[in-house]
């Protein structure tokens, strides 16, 4: 006769999430967001506190609601996949980031807004699954990277770029922005910010530009030169912009 392998009863009740683990991975996935957010509040992004925690808090109960559904039906023979649900909400993570993500001339902004809603989001489901210390851990790692790393990078980007801030008053705004955006490219630099108003002389034209790179101060008054000695300009002044 052949052996049988004896085979292993789960007690499925025993794994049942009760109410208190319900709202502690609820508060715990708050608590991340609020920390995350809060920082993104100070520093005047789109996405603030509250909307951080809506993120956490969601991935949280998505997740939470996956595993319920996993254990309730398990003892009838079905196997569902607990981290489908999961999966759709990281993926509509990234709409959501999306709209945080604008255009200001050639450059762009909202990216790590974008990014540390998607990473909330993920360790609201971190939190969702019962895995508290990788949601802790993670979400100790994401405001490191926020903060620190934010002073370090203002650091070497103030070494790297020069950054100022142009006011021109001309006559003509299509042609004098196309002389802007032509002399710019000449001189390697990088523009955005644009804001145009109405002044007695005709119309103040205000921007920035970086300089940035080798020769940055000679690249710089040729490119104050050469917009002086547009027909349509009659004042171009400079200062340097703090980072």
């Amino acid at each position: 006769m052949m052996a049988t392998t004896p085979v292993a009863v789960v007690d499925v009740s025993a794994l049942a999430l009760t109410p208190l683990d319900i709202g502690l991975r609820m508060l715990l996935a708050m608590l991340v967001g609020a920390v995350i957010g809060t920082e993104r509040e100070y520093t005047h992004r789109p996405a603030g506190m509250r909307t951080h925690m809506l993120v956490a808090l969601g991935a949280c109960a998505v997740m939470t609601t996956s595993q319920m559904i996993f254990w309730q039906y398990r003892p009838f023979g079905a196997t569902p996949d607990p981290a489908r649900l999961s999966a759709q909400v990281i993926t509509g993570l990234g709409l959501l980031g999306a709209g945080t993500i604008m255009r200001e001339g050639p450059s762009i902004k909202g990216l790590t807004t974008a990014a540390s809603i998607w990473a909330t989001g993920c360790l609201g489901v971190a939190v969702g699954g019962g895995y508290y210390m990788v949601a802790v851990v993670g979400g100790v790692c994401i405001l490191v990277t926020l903060v620190v790393f934010e002073w370090l990078q203002k650091k070497i980007v103030h070494n790297r770029y020069a950054l100022y801030l142009f006011s021109v008053t001309c006559t003509e705004v299509a042609g004098t922005m196309e002389r802007i955006y032509a002399l710019a490219g000449e001189a390697d630099a990088l523009l955005n910010s644009f804001h145009v108003d109405e002044v007695k002389a005709g119309f103040k034209i205000r921007f920035k530009a970086d300089f940035g790179g080798r020769h940055a101060d000679e690249r710089l008054r040729k490119f104050i030169s050469d917009l002086s000695a547009d027909p349509h300009t009659s004042s171009v002044t400079s200062d340097r912009s703090r980072m």
